[in-house]
């Protein structure tokens, strides 16, 4: 390939897309490793920045200025890793589109492995494979391991696709893959390599490319409780025919776990607390599963809208009288059903599962939609 000595070509051969939140610190870090790992290609970074507080957008801005081959997205009232990732796929031109963490973990010195690869044809996927921990030093902790390992077998069992790491986010794929799928791939979560496997149905060659995962040194770690959120709903959407989007998957899991909350809670009242009855019982048991279902929803299925500081308080205010027309069909219906039979387990769950589908409703389009439409 010809040298790229001079910064902007009009068209690069890669275009490596890096989502960014709160990772001011690490950009020119990452833009001047890229510099040396492509600098025998045709290539450009192209940062999209979810507005971060820290000045992301501002210093790849700067960059820019300066490097032609250096571009920023400021998405405004727009977040999710997912989505930040196809917005920079279809913004760019070049033949093949990789993706890259802006921590600085992923190692870049593969990126040239990973173009060869497609460019010669042995595959139109180029996975960056993360080595277990402990080998060549590689610096996966033990939890991280085990969530890696789960993902892995499972994926392959319902993918049936032979990949080693289908939780990683760095890859490369022929940007003309992409733009075809593009229309099916989901702007929510956080680990789109699965959406863009299980959307290509099959059709895709995949390679993989192993390299030692890095230490994190500053900036705003993902958050890895969710991924197996997000993995479990991509699998069930995708499962669906996409009928099923992935935020109802994952608030129907929370419900789940809210189920769980009121059960106990409402055994617990009527095993400890008899004197106050059957219906207190039922609402104390409604009230504790509300809450746990907001503040997971807050934190899962609607994280890049979520609430927080002063105004967790006042979501959850408008959570509660939103759902209060639940609370009160809830309570009404239990109490008829357990006066039917006095099985108290059926009437509790029979009220909480009323609950679940009218919080749904509510939440999606009350609580969080003035927040992300």
């Amino acid at each position: 390939m010809a040298s790229d000595e001079t910064p902007g070509r009009s068209k690069p051969t890669v275009s490596v897309v890096v989502p960014t939140y709160q990772e001011s610190t690490n950009i020119p870090i990452l833009f001047d490793r890229i510099k040396y790992a492509l600098k025998a290609e045709p290539w450009e970074l192209i940062v999209v920045d979810d507005d971060s507080p820290d000045g992301t957008s501002s210093v790849a801005f700067a960059l820019a200025a300066e490097d032609r081959r250096i571009r920023c997205l400021r998405r405004v009232n727009r977040t999710g890793l997912a989505g930040a990732v196809i917005e920079g796929w279809m913004s760019s031109s070049a033949d093949f589109v990789a993706v890259i963490d802006g921590d600085l973990q992923h190692d870049e010195s593969i990126l040239p492995k990973m173009y060869e690869a497609l460019a010669k044809g042995s595959g139109n996927l180029a996975i960056g494979t993360r080595l277990r921990d402990g080998d060549l030093g590689g610096s996966l902790s033990p939890a991280r391991q085990a969530l890696s390992d789960m993902g892995a077998w499972f994926f392959r069992r319902i993918a049936g696709a032979p990949v080693a790491d289908p939780m990683s986010g760095f890859f490369m794929i022929r940007r003309e893959i992409v733009s075809r799928l593009a229309p099916r791939l989901s702007p929510d979560g956080f680990k789109i390599l699965v959406d863009v496997i299980l959307s290509a149905g099959g059709g895709l060659k995949i390679v993989e490319v192993p390299y030692v995962f890095r230490k994190r040194n500053s900036g705003e770690s993902k958050l890895t409780p969710l991924v197996g959120m997000d993995f479990l709903g991509l699998v069930v959407h995708h499962a669906s025919g996409g009928l099923l989007p992935i935020r109802f998957v994952l608030f129907a899991s929370i419900g789940a776990v809210g189920l769980l909350v009121h059960i106990v809670a409402l055994s617990a009242v009527l095993h400890w607390f008899r004197m106050l009855g059957f219906e207190a019982g039922q609402l104390i048991a409604t009230i504790l599963a509300m809450a746990s279902n907001f503040i997971l929803n807050n934190e899962i299925t609607y994280r890049p809208y979520r609430y927080s500081g002063p105004s967790l308080v006042a979501g959850f205010v408008a959570f509660a009288l939103g759902c209060s027309v639940g609370v009160l069909a809830n309570i009404n219906v239990a109490s008829w059903l357990y006066t039917a039979d006095e099985t108290w387990w059926v009437a509790g769950l029979a009220g909480a599962l009323l609950s679940v589908v009218w919080n749904y409703a509510v939440s999606t389009n009350l609580i969080w939609r003035r927040r992300h439409r």
